[in-house]
């Protein structure tokens, strides 16, 4: 299985939806116009396809009246076996997402991080996945297209799909070499027979100019190792001011690390600090509510007090029996009440001081270290920046160092390879002009003579090896063209063989007769897949768009599909509308048989179809859709 989810967000038809997937058969249902074939165009989007049948421009396909659509994919990246299909991610469930922007703007995110093209076709290649195949991804009439194909691209469409393609390659890349070997033999042949009759008339000549030859070699090794002297003492300075970068761009770093550890305390200091201020806001409005509630208890006992006093006074004069809330007891137990409330408040007060006296010293605490923090912050910015100009200063002096080393390199370069200075530049400047005394005494000796026999010289024997190893390279890969196509006719006769069996069992319980066959294996480059099928007991024929009903194109091409299921190396595959221009029996032996060859696979279809009811009874998820006022919904699931 591949896909755990679909959402989409103002994709089409639809402004939200999620849409989850199972291993096996997933049926997409509905009306026409619901939005049915949107959801699997959203999955190939998602999954890398620039161009779509619907659109030219990937922004056509944002919703109307919106400016950007997202289409995001939840992967299975769980175990299988010991191994994760992506193993740089330890998680179960891997989230791929394409956003589409109006202004023509697209891009990828793998786990929320950006990803390029590139970065998604690599991820999707360790789990198996080419969406650009159509036999893994048919959209709306690529069944049709499967069918008018030539025999030659549905063969190497067969070949990726099953990872085959890799010994087509190795077939044609070795006969593309034994081509340019060929060719190449023949030029060199051409060549080295010129060469032969040109030294024959130079070697009469090489023997009177043998001590002049002696003597330029001589001098152009001395101008060799002055110009790479003087490249050793470049060297010797580039290499002391890169120690200095080094040594500048290592403190650089140690500075940097230590301003992100540091941003990142204050960052932790800040967010300590807001807890702090709102649980002292909490302590504030609780104290305050206790205040209040003791200001009231205080009245009510100075109202007590009083009512008590004037009772007794009362009390002395008249009867106050029926006035029951006059009573002393009354009034005494009102105070007694009044009293307690008081002290409990006052407790809470108390302990609300201490919690708010521990809040404010914590609060006082974090603004001190924070202070410090931005004090040591304030230094580092100052150290880097200090650092940063020394290592501009190095870094233009190395720059110009360098400049004059490669001046030098390449001015050294063309005397010929490096050698190994021994000697001072005196010493060498001594000897040259010792040497080119002796050369004057034979500048009447032409030196083209010289010249021109080592060059047919070494042209010769340089043609004369080419040509035993081209040879040699002829008959390797002659070998090599043999082997390859040999292991290649090997495994697609094998494969065919099995697909073949499979087809012709399907197709019978149509009613129809079928076969596949390999054609023109001799030759790679025009070697094709042959599908035949017969209907109503008539003679196979070839699959074609002219000879065949479309029905018939459709039942024949998804019975071949079906039989090359498993041998497809991809964990998920989908098809839109195949069923079409089927009739009622052949749309319910297809889905019959589809349901049962993924059944107990590990892989993932996606069928899109108007007659969801054939896989009603089938064992398949079935995703039913519909429209609502211009609306796509995911209405129901029936699992």
């Amino acid at each position: 299985m591949l896909i755990r989810e679909l959402i989409v967000e103002n994709f089409m038809s639809y402004e939200y939806a999620r849409v989850p997937f199972k291993q096996g058969v997933n049926v997409i249902g509905g009306p026409n116009g619901a939005g049915k074939s949107s959801l699997l165009l959203a999955i190939s989007v998602g999954l890398g396809q620039t161009s779509t049948e619907r659109s030219r421009k990937l922004s056509d396909l944002i919703r109307w009246g919106q400016d950007q659509a997202r289409v995001t994919l939840i992967l299975d990246n769980t175990k299988q076996g010991s191994r994760r299909p992506e193993p740089k991610y330890n998680k179960d469930q891997l989230f791929l997402t394409r956003i589409l922007r109006r202004d023509g703007k697209y891009w990828f995110e793998l786990e929320n991080h950006v990803a390029s093209k590139q970065d998604v076709e690599r991820f999707l290649g360790k789990f198996g996945v080419d969406p650009d195949n159509m036999l893994i991804i048919m959209h709306q009439n690529m069944v049709e297209q499967f069918s008018v194909l030539s025999n030659i691209d549905k063969l190497r469409m067969v070949e990726e799909a099953v990872g085959l393609e890799s010994f087509r390659e190795n077939v044609v890349a070795a006969k593309t070499k034994l081509t340019r070997i060929l060719t190449q033999e023949e030029s060199v042949g051409k060549l080295l027979e010129q060469a032969e009759q040109t030294l024959n008339y130079w070697r009469e000549q090489y023997e009177k100019f043998q001590e002049k030859k002696q003597l330029q070699l001589k001098r152009r090794f001395l101008d060799r190792e002055l110009v790479w002297a003087e490249v050793e003492r470049r060297e010797g300075i580039v290499k002391g001011l890169q120690a200095n970068f080094n040594r500048t761009q290592q403190t650089l770093g140690k500075i940097e690390d230590e301003r992100h550890a540091l941003i990142g305390e204050m960052d932790g200091q800040r967010v300590e600090q807001q807890t702090l201020k709102d649980e002292l806001k909490l302590m504030f409005e609780e104290r305050l509510g206790l205040e209040r509630k003791a200001a009231q208890n205080q009245s009510q006992l100075s109202l007590a007090e009083q009512l008590l006093f004037e009772a007794e006074h009362l009390e002395s004069i008249t009867d106050i029996s029926q006035f029951k809330l006059l009573r002393p007891e009354s009034l005494r137990e009102m105070l007694e009440i009044s009293q307690q409330q008081i002290e409990k408040a006052t407790k809470q007060i108390a302990a609300n001081k201490t919690v708010m006296q521990r809040l404010e010293e914590s609060t006082n605490k974090i603004t001190v270290g924070a202070f410090d923090k931005r004090i040591a912050l304030a230094l580092l910015d100052f150290k880097r920046e200090r650092a940063a100009k020394e290592q501009e200063t190095t870094e233009k002096s190395l720059k110009e160092a360098q400049e004059n080393l490669n001046s030098a390199l390449a001015k050294a370069q063309t005397t010929g390879e490096r050698i190994a200075v021994v000697k001072s530049a005196n010493e060498i400047q001594a000897e040259m002009g010792l040497t080119d005394g002796h050369l004057v005494a034979l500048s009447g000796v032409s030196e083209e003579i010289e010249r021109q026999y080592e060059s047919y010289s070494k042209l010769y024997f340089e043609l004369k090896e080419k040509v035993r190893l081209v040879a040699e390279n002829r008959e390797k890969t002659l070998e090599e063209v043999k082997i390859r196509m040999a292991a290649w006719r090997s495994v697609m006769e094998q494969l065919l063989d099995r697909v073949n069996l499979e087809y012709q069992r399907i197709m019978s319980q149509t009613l129809a007769t079928g076969e596949v066959q390999l054609s023109n294996v001799q030759d790679i480059t025009v070697a094709g897949l042959d599908i035949y099928v017969g209907f109503k007991g008539s003679r196979p024929v070839a699959l074609d768009a002219y000879t065949q009903s479309g029905g018939e194109r459709t039942t024949a091409t998804m019975g071949f599909l079906l039989a090359l299921q498993q041998h497809v190396r991809s964990p998920f595959r989908a098809v839109d509308e195949y069923d079409i221009h089927m009739d009622p029996k052949n749309r319910e032996m297809i889905a019959k048989v589809l349901v049962a060859m993924i059944k107990d696979a590990t892989s993932q279809y996606v069928v899109i179809t108007p007659s969801q009811i054939t896989f009603v009874q089938q064992d398949a998820n079935v995703i039913t859709v519909q429209s609502l006022e211009g609306k796509s919904l995911v209405r129901e699931v029936v699992k």
